[in-house]
C-alpha cells in the first residue's frame, strides 16, 4: 500500500531538489556575487573620500 506513496513522494523530493539547485545557482549566487563586488567598491570608493585616490603623492 505504501509503495505509490513512497513513490510519489520521492519524485517530489527530487523534483524539489532540482528545483533549490536551479534557485541557487540562478537567483541566490549572482544576488551574493553582485551584492559583494558593489558593497566592496562603495567601501574603496568611500574611503578614498576620504584618503584620497592611490598613488604617489602630488610634487611640491
Amino acid at each position: 500500500m505504501s509503495a505509490p506513496d513512497d513513490t510519489t513522494s520521492r519524485a517530489r523530493r527530487k523534483r524539489m531538489e532540482v528545483f533549490a539547485f536551479l534557485f541557487l545557482t540562478a537567483v541566490v549566487m549572482p544576488v551574493l556575487a553582485v551584492g559583494t563586488v558593489g558593497s566592496y567598491g562603495l567601501a574603496v570608493w568611500i574611503y578614498q573620500m576620504f584618503a584620497g585616490p592611490p598613488g604617489p603623492p602630488p610634487p611640491h
